[in-house]
């Protein structure tokens, strides 16, 4: 896929799962569980032990878009895309990486918070702005900021719960980063992936 055709299915999953996890022997069962429950684009955080080796084998799967998240640098790019990952998340903005990502033709999910952030992530070509971390000011700061910059989609990340997933997006939000609400450490150490899978199909559900 081209990184307009990844851009567009993010914007219309609207949900984006994240997988951090201590180890990697459940990374795809959990990713399998996401799938099961309907969640299409997944982010495996580079901090997880053997991510890329995890990134490749959720991205043979046909039915999940695989991501690569917490990527700092330019050859962790490349890495993650040589893996699978078909988009970058990044905790914050560095336009090295956007344009690393987009020479790969591969779109940027920037991390940034302040108008300031959010407005030169966009400059320099972040396709999805993170908004990261957003549970800090919550959504009254989303209202806030999308008020001056309608025109970046942003994505709420931190503190997006299926509780308040539906205000998220009904506030203005383009896309919702969800990680421990859908996959916990605690949910993964029981084995328990019907409980990801039923966490899917509500989240899901919530925002419809």
């Amino acid at each position: 896929m081209d990184r307009a055709s990844i851009l567009s299915a993010l914007l219309e999953t609207k949900i984006i799962a994240i997988i951090r996890l201590h180890s990697s022997k459940s990374v795809y069962k959990a990713a399998l569980a996401l799938a099961k429950g309907g969640i299409k684009a997944i982010e495996v955080t580079m901090g997880t032990p053997n991510a890329l080796g995890e990134i490749e084998k959720i991205a043979q799967h046909e039915h999940i878009l695989a991501g690569a998240g917490s990527v700092t640098t330019p050859q962790m790019v490349i890495d993650a895309v040589q893996a699978g990952a078909q988009y970058i998340v990044t905790p914050a903005t560095n336009p090295n990486i956007i344009q690393q990502a987009h020479c790969l033709n591969k779109p940027v999910l920037s991390g940034a918070l302040t108008p300031t952030e959010i407005i030169q992530a966009y400059e320099w070509g972040a396709d999805i702005i993170k908004l990261f971390p957003a549970n800090i000011f919550g959504i009254p700061y989303l209202k806030a900021v999308r008020a001056p910059l309608p025109h970046i989609p942003l994505m709420p990340t931190g503190g997006v719960t299926i509780e308040n997933a539906a205000a998220w997006i009904q506030h203005g939000a383009a896309c919702l980063g969800v990680g421990s609400t859908l996959v916990s450490q605690q949910i993964v150490d029981k084995t328990d992936f019907d409980t990801i899978t039923l966490n899917a199909i509500k989240i899901r559900t919530a925002i419809q």
